[in-house]
């Protein structure tokens, strides 16, 4: 059953909220283009994936890479989740919100020496490992360190999510994980390596995944594995089965939560495996929105543009992916609907937030909100054509707080200098 998006943003009197604030109250004070985040979204989210999969009582590691905000981290920590990070910064900042080293497992095909001195001395909980040279890396590291590393290895086990081909990463021809018989051999070698130890196996097949059946077929590969590679290595009792689960971009579009648990809790609670979770988007996707506001409404042959101040280096995920995102006016503008192109002032004609899409009659100073923003939004953001990034605010109840102050153009050049001083070789 497709359901229907559960978010805390809502119109009263015409008037889009989040939650009890007005957003062109937030506009007001704080200017646009500012992202706002919904913290009973956010932690609702939270809630409703653990309660789906309560029978397992899952470790829920959120994918810092969706949105790395302080203030979003830290709400999330104060629930009980860990963390899934990706580079040494996002271990920085995980710790900065008041995360606990020990729930964060460490991800990515390309982690650096120096970063995997950085976890070791954080205490993180597990490094998922993704190839044979980066084993070599961490059990060298570790051994000089006069320590054993928890490693779990990313089993890649080529299932199709159906998704985006930019956020798959569970087929054979992705640079992720090992395959089945790669893995196996890898876990073969590990007796002979003194700086690691196997506690788990790891997947992530993809992104924005809508469907069931990929992730039955995901968690019955991955359990068959791990129960052959259990009789050689007793230590190993975790399963990561990563995320992906996708959220509401257009009304309906995912389902809800228990019909993914619906199939897999019995697999895994029958497995006898402790189980660990990495959503992203999931949490945040439908938790944020960005407001922007019409600069300019131009008419041009048979086109008609919405000018915004918020552009491709704020949201790039209509023009990398071709994504949808709802943008709808803040407050509500009656009158015939027609064709426009939502598009900002960044000189390139990739940059649009959306095209052809059905709006009211607009006119400059008009704030428009584009939902389902909370994910790979910020994050991705870019200082392209000089524009300083957006401000970013959370909501909680009745009242809001800015949690990322707008760029100046002072943060432009900050580290850099017109006259470097020169170093000879």
């Amino acid at each position: 059953m497709l359901a229907r998006a559960m978010d805390d943003f809502v119109r009263r009197d015409g008037a889009l909220h989040a939650e009890g604030v007005p957003l062109h109250a937030i506009a007001q004070a704080i200017g646009t283009p500012t992202y706002v985040y919904s913290k009973a979204t956010l932690l609702g989210h939270f809630r409703r994936l653990r309660d789906a999969f309560a029978p397992v009582s899952p470790q829920i590691r959120y994918a810092v890479k969706a949105n790395a905000n302080l203030a979003l981290l830290r709400a999330l920590a104060a629930e009980g989740a860990g963390f899934d990070v990706v580079s040494r910064g996002e271990i920085f900042r995980v710790l900065r919100a008041g995360g606990e080293a020990g729930k964060i497992d460490f991800a990515g095909v390309g982690k650096r020496r120096d970063e995997i001195e950085y976890a070791l001395g954080a205490g993180i909980d597990t490094f998922n490992v993704e190839s044979e040279p980066e084993l070599d890396l961490i059990d060298t590291v570790a051994r000089a360190r006069g320590e054993v590393a928890r490693i779990a290895l990313r089993v890649n086990p080529d299932v199709d999510p159906k998704t985006h081909t930019y956020i798959a990463t569970g087929k054979k021809e992705t640079k992720f994980g090992l395959d089945i018989e790669r893995t196996r051999r890898l876990a073969g070698t590990l007796g002979g390596l003194g700086g690691v130890r196997l506690s788990g196996l790891h997947v992530h097949i993809g992104s924005q995944i809508t469907t069931v059946e990929p992730y039955v077929e995901m968690v019955t590969r991955l359990l068959a594995l791990a129960r052959d590679l259990k009789t050689s290595h007793p230590g190993l009792d975790t399963v990561n089965i990563g995320g992906g689960f996708g959220i509401h971009y257009r009304e309906g579009e995912a389902r809800e939560m228990r019909e993914f648990a619906e199939p897999l809790v019995p697999l895994l609670r029958a497995s006898g495996f402790h189980v660990h979770m990495e959503p992203g988007r999931l949490l945040v996707g439908n938790a944020g929105v960005l407001l922007t506001r019409v600069l300019f409404v131009k008419e041009g042959g048979d086109k008609r543009f919405l000018i915004c101040d918020a552009a491709m280096n704020d949201l790039i995920r209509p023009s990398l992916y071709g994504a949808y995102h709802r943008i709808e006016p803040v407050e509500a503008r009656p009158g015939p609907e027609g064709a426009a192109d939502i598009v900002g002032p960044v000189c390139e004609s990739g940059d649009f937030l959306a095209k052809d899409r059905a709006m009211p009659p607009m006119r400059a100073g008009d704030l428009l909100c584009v939902r389902s923003a909370g994910a790979y939004g910020f994050v991705m953001s870019s200082n392209y054509n000089a524009r300083p990034r957006a401000a970013e605010v959370v909501v909680d109840g009745k009242r809001f707080a800015v949690a990322r102050v707008r760029e100046s153009e002072e943060d432009l050049v900050r580290g850099e200098t017109p006259e470097p001083a020169w170093r000879a070789v």
